[in-house]
């Protein structure tokens, strides 16, 4: 069996499988290249043979243990119609959705054509990976994509999704409800593609208040996990409730997913004691220390293997790597992880 799809089975493996979040991205030459060819970022994204050739990319140069499609969160709401645009040095901006009145629909099969080259790179993704790389699909989990739906963009203090959350749940659940259904089908349309693996980034997890969590960011992962092991049932689901805390627990406890991704803050003894003999841990080196690189960056890692030593273990960044991370750091960081072997 390929070692991620080994250790998401609660394996407990002598040599640790890993990945990187963001491992496809600018701070390879190869890919500046091909971005340069692409034109804009979602034109990138929705061009099949070069959103596979990036995500190929890394896994070339550093041999991980799973390639990740070369994608975004937010071909959800591009998908469901909203207007989404990347612009240089600024992020994403969308279309903002300030009413009820304006909230998108699913046309399943609508939506299906507009993101079919997606599904298409993830099918030739998995004709060209090496047998034991495992291909994982991926999107936003609803909190965080409603979140940029509803605030145009990035936000810091997400105040507009907030005041719809908190002060119209009812109306606010109908917008996650056809996330949430979006979500499904897309993960589902992944997984028909080739893709073995779906992982679900709720990377705005963390602004929400402990009351609050549940309902927005437990509960919706709870009913995407469920429906699409339904139709999928033997396919892993990683779940990474970004900066939720001592909300890991619940995460790893109702979110019904087959590991937890955790954040950079989470101590990994910790984890150990709280969230490992749950579920399966994914994490979680600080992506500065590999642009730091050297003695720190391998002395964290092996506090990381070493602290979750006594369970499934899949090794990754606390976050995505950042543009400015030297690739001689990666290759160095992934040779280590490669050559560490567990007592």
């Amino acid at each position: 069996m390929k070692p991620l799809l080994a250790a998401l089975r609660g394996e407990r493996s002598a040599r640790v499988p890993f990945w990187y979040m963001r491992q496809a991205g600018r701070y390879l030459p190869e890919y500046r290249q091909v971005r340069a060819r692409a034109g804009g970022f979602l034109d990138l994204c929705f061009n099949p043979d070069l959103a596979t050739e990036v995500t190929l990319q890394p896994v070339r140069r550093f041999g991980m243990d799973a390639a990740i499609l070369f994608s975004d969160i937010l071909v959800i709401p591009f998908g469901l119609g909203m207007g989404v645009r990347f612009e240089e040095g600024e992020g994403p901006k969308l279309d903002r959705l300030e009413t009820l009145d304006r909230l998108p629909t699913l046309e399943t099969d609508e939506f299906k054509t507009k993101l079919d080259p997606v599904y298409e790179a993830v099918s030739l993704i998995a004709s060209r990976l090496e047998p034991e790389t495992t291909l994982i699909g991926f999107a936003g989990a609803p909190w965080t994509v409603a979140t940029y739906m509803v605030e145009g963009g990035s936000s810091r203090d997400f105040a507009r999704t907030k005041a719809w959350a908190y002060g119209n749940p009812k109306g606010f659940e109908r917008l996650i409800d056809v996330i949430v259904n979006a979500t499904i089908e897309h993960l589902s349309a992944q997984i028909s593609a080739g893709a073995e693996v779906v992982q679900l980034f709720d990377s705005w997890a963390g602004v929400l208040s402990d009351q609050q969590f549940e309902r927005w960011s437990t509960r919706p992962i709870r009913a995407i996990v469920d429906a699409v092991k339904h139709r999928h049932p033997t396919i892993p689901i990683i779940a990474f409730p970004r900066g939720a805390g001592a909300n890991y627990v619940n995460a790893a406890k109702h979110a019904g997913a087959d590991a937890i991704g955790l954040d950079t803050t989470v101590p990994v003894e910790w984890a150990a004691i709280e969230l490992q003999p749950t579920c399966v841990v994914q994490g979680n080196l600080d992506p500065l220390l590999v642009v730091l690189g050297g003695a720190a960056m391998l002395a964290d890692a092996e506090r990381i293997l070493r602290g979750l030593n006594n369970g499934p273990l899949i090794f990754n960044l606390g976050h995505g790597v950042v543009p400015e991370t030297p690739p001689e750091n990666v290759d160095a960081l992934s040779q280590f992880i490669r050559d560490f072997r567990r007592d």
